[in-house]
């Protein structure tokens, strides 16, 4: 017969409650667990009837944790951070040139470069075996979350996460965000007023994208309307490929728009005031201390220092 610390700590259960503290939708959660909602239910009504209390409750139609939920939430990712700490501990034991490293690159960023470094990477250390995961920024915070990525490549600051204490971060290039246009009118212009830029349709990163959220906080700040999309795209080159086609316009970030001077009745300009945003390795504290994540970042850090991560882009663009 289980105990109760068994019954609570399953490894399932704690899946489950975390994934309905995240979404406070039982169709959603359920959805994303890949399970039907009767099953859901039956399982947090388990845990609620294990530790003696409810761990959630309605208002109407919006679902909130319980001061009992709070608790249960705050002990499970204490648990989270042991095990993770724990695994990193012993893992700090291993081989610099041996294992796996997963990366979660931001489904947004341009990744010629790093899939560059990864070639170079294997052709000096076989032994090591990089995963490269495209994903959203909620799906990075998740991964790193849960141990499951190692080291996570994407703009910040970000605002989505309000707890930083148990990450770090490493630079790689600060970047700014272009406007990207076909107004012959303003072809001269390097610098562009937000107010400016909102009279033609535009496409844009979908929304939750870190750059669209970007976007819409400038423009609040500048007190200016938000532009209004016409289509959206997950990716730079798809949003390029459409501003060409449709004479709409967008806004791309100044790494990607490298060695793209000649396209036809295009024109870019900075914003006015400028959008500036880092790209940088995200990673749990203690990641860094595991020999083949630290050679990986110094390796990296010597692949840029031939070739700054600009230069390195162009030289991509141009083969």
């Amino acid at each position: 017969m289980k105990t109760k610390q068994e019954s609570i700590f399953s490894s399932k259960t704690l899946t489950y409650f975390l994934q309905l503290a995240e979404t406070m939708n039982y169709t959603q959660a359920a959805q994303i667990l890949g399970i039907t909602q009767p099953a859901l239910t039956q399982q947090i009504k388990k845990l609620e009837r294990t530790v003696g209390a409810p761990l959630f409750y309605s208002v109407g139609k919006k679902l909130r944790l319980s001061d009992a939920g709070y608790t249960m939430l705050n002990a499970t990712h204490e648990i989270y951070g042991i095990l993770n700490q724990a695994t990193d501990q012993i893992q700090q034991a291993t081989s610099a040139t041996q294992g796996e490293i997963n990366i979660g690159l931001l489904a947004s960023i341009e990744d010629a470069v790093f899939e560059d470094f990864a070639i170079m990477s294997y052709q000096n250390n076989p032994g090591i075996r990089i995963s490269f995961y495209m994903l959203t920024r909620k799906e990075i915070w998740e991964q790193l979350e849960n141990n499951r990525i190692d080291l996570a490549i994407m703009y910040l600051p970000d605002d989505s996460i309000k707890n930083w204490k148990p990450y770090d971060s490493k630079k790689i290039i600060s970047d700014d965000l272009l406007y990207i246009h076909h107004d012959e009118q303003l072809a001269k212009k390097r610098r562009i007023k937000f107010q400016d830029t909102t009279n033609g349709p535009w496409v844009m990163y979908p929304e939750g994208y870190y750059l669209n959220q970007t976007l819409h906080e400038a423009y609040k700040n500048q007190l200016a309307d938000f532009p209004k999309s016409v289509d959206n795209f997950t990716t730079p080159l798809q949003l390029l490929h459409f501003s060409m086609q449709t004479q709409a316009a967008t806004a791309l970030p100044n790494s990607f728009m490298i060695g793209q001077d000649e396209l036809p009745d295009t024109w870019t300009a900075h914003f006015d005031p400028n959008i500036r945003f880092d790209l940088a390795f995200v990673f749990r504290k203690g990641k860094a201390e595991i020999p083949r994540i630290s050679h990986f970042l110094a390796q990296f850090d010597r692949y840029l220092h031939t070739d700054d991560y600009i230069s390195r882009l162009k030289q991509l663009r141009n083969n």
